[in-house]
């Protein structure tokens, strides 16, 4: 059965060139095996479609003879195995769906497919430093209202002597040979689709466009060296265990000047045996005895807040929940907070005296 691949690709038979690439485009981002809930079957279609409609001569015989066309003597497939054609895919550009611009325009489909593209200010992309994740504990009410620590760590930092320029202090830049100053090269890459033009990050100044004429001695030119730092992080109240705070350009540098990656900080809070916390809401267990419960009392409970005297009405039963509003940990985006609940356990005596028996016996008469 004849496929409609103007369908597949969800555009009209009449529709330009442009049209057709912007489809594939579209479609290929989101059903690209590389992706969170992409589609192997349905990407695999969609670059059928595309190898035919997208091509001139393809296009005039597929409109001619439909789809078997090739049984015409008009098409030789693709060539090579579907896995051979999702490496291709994925090898282009060094890091296969992750070099997709999602936010770009439709621009050159093969440069933003393909990891090449072309950065917008003039010079190639550059790198930045490796992103570092660290771990740090914190306590119970550390986590309710907030804290600052101090981490220490060792990383790849901007060399002291040149700033992380890599060049040698008082010498100056040339520019660079293999770009021309340019920061990126154009490159020639064989795909599935056939030889492509990419632009690419010049692989002799990493998009800079000039390099040193001198070498720090220092750094070797390189503009990082390993250094051990002290950073201070805020935890902001009412973080939970496990959440992360990523500090934007404390990650490692880069070499030569490009960027630093970011800090993540993953926050673990210690298990204690006091509280317990469900969202911003704070549990906690009181035991009381059974006069307590029949005639109500005041008891002392402790909270994050400190300790507090709490009103147990008459009748309480075992089980309920006394809320103390307010009390609870600080949400992390309001300036609000949750409540503090007190389970109440009532405590039965094992053993009685003689007396407080025939108490019980008299007072059971008349309940």
């Amino acid at each position: 059965m004849s496929k409609d691949y103007y369908k597949i690709l969800g555009v009209e038979k009449n529709a330009s060139s442009d049209e057709i690439k912007k489809a594939f485009k579209k479609l290929a981002m989101q059903h690209h095996p590389d992706r969170p809930g992409g589609d192997e079957k349905k990407f695999k279609e969609i670059n059928e479609a595309f190898q035919v409609v997208g091509d001139a001569s393809k296009r005039a015989k597929y409109d001619q003879f439909g789809s078997d066309f090739e049984q015409q003597g008009g098409w030789s497939g693709a060539g090579g195995s579907w896995e051979d054609i999702l490496n291709s895919f994925r090898q282009q550009g060094g890091g296969g769906f992750s070099n997709f611009d999602f936010g770009g325009g439709v621009g050159d489909i093969f440069g933003d497919l393909f990891g090449g593209g072309q950065s917008r200010g003039g010079h190639g992309r550059r790198a930045k430093g490796r992103d570092i994740q660290v771990d740090v504990e914190i306590g119970f009410k550390e986590a309710a209202f907030g804290v600052e620590k101090e981490l220490s760590l060792r990383k790849q930092s901007a060399c002291d002597v040149c700033n992380g320029s890599g060049s040698e202090p008082g010498s100056k830049m040339d520019k660079c040979g293999t770009c021309h100053g340019q920061g990126q090269v154009v490159q020639q890459q064989r795909t599935f689709m056939g030889t492509m033009q990419t632009v690419a990050t010049c692989p002799t100044c990493q998009g800079r466009g000039e390099h040193p004429s001198k070498k720090c001695k220092h750094c070797g030119g390189d503009g990082i060296l390993a250094k051990n730092v002290n950073i201070n992080v805020k935890i902001p109240a009412g973080i939970d265990d496990g959440q992360s705070i990523r500090l934007s350009g404390y990650g490692e540098v880069a070499p030569r000047g490009a960027g630093a990656g970011d800090l993540y900080v993953q926050v673990h809070i210690r298990l204690q045996k006091t509280f317990h916390r469900e969202g911003f809401d704070v549990y906690t267990e009181s035991e009381i005895n059974f006069t307590q419960a029949v005639l109500g009392d005041k008891i002392e409970v402790e909270t994050i807040d400190g300790n507090i005297k709490v009103v147990v009405p008459e009748g309480t039963e075992s089980g309920q929940l006394i809320r103390l509003k307010g009390h609870g940990i600080t949400h992390i985006d309001k300036n609000i907070r949750g409540d503090h609940y007190i389970k109440i356990k009532i405590r039965v005596p094992k053993k009685l005296s003689r007396e407080a028996r025939k108490k019980l016996e008299d007072l059971k008469k008349d309940l």
